[in-house]
């Protein structure tokens, strides 16, 4: 695995996901699954990289496909690629929110336009501010419930994570809890 991912062509790594699913499909028997591609600033303002990331959606169906936004992007960036993203059958998800570019005053206006949001208990935990989880967490599950999003939260590394999401009603859950990443 590399270490980071953009070394890897959008190509490239449409082709890891292209094949992911279809090992999914064979050793699960399901194709009612959903796969996330993590786009960076750079990735979200070159129109090849969407184009890929369409056919690929295309390539998969009847698998959901996500984009998650890593970094802050301009709205105007954030309203194209939600409508086209959204034609195509794509949900949009803002990740790391509360954490990096991802602050509230860097994405509050791309909120209409986002399917989703990602906390990121993790984030917080390596900065050494776990003790902050709590209340930031509250502020995006508010924000969350406003703008009509779904949310979700990683990070989930033991029972108490799990208990902490179920009481903020949070169900779609990723962490080591539930499995570390292997290939199938």
């Amino acid at each position: 695995m590399p270490k980071d991912f953009t070394e890897l062509s959008i190509e490239q790594q449409t082709k890891l996901l292209e094949e992911t699913v279809k090992s999914l499909k064979k050793n699960t028997g399901k194709d009612n699954r959903v796969i996330s591609f993590n786009l960076n600033h750079d990735q979200t303002n070159d129109p090849s990289a969407i184009d890929e990331i369409i056919f690929l959606k295309k390539r998969i169906a009847p698998v959901s496909l996500t984009i998650e936004l890593t970094e802050a992007v301009p709205l105007n960036k954030v309203k194209e690629l939600s409508s086209l993203l959204h034609q195509n059958n794509i949900s949009l998800v803002l990740d790391d929110v509360g954490t990096g570019s991802n602050t509230y005053e860097n994405i509050k206006q791309a909120l209409p336009y986002v399917d989703r949001i990602k906390f990121a208990m993790q984030n917080f935990r390596m900065n050494g501010h776990a003790e902050l989880i709590p209340k930031c967490l509250d502020f995006w599950v508010k924000q969350a419930k406003q703008y009509c999003l779904d949310m979700v939260i990683e990070g989930v590394e033991d029972y108490k994570d799990q208990v902490l999401a179920k009481n903020y009603g949070i169900d779609i859950q990723q962490g080591y809890l539930y499995g570390k990443p292997a290939m199938v």
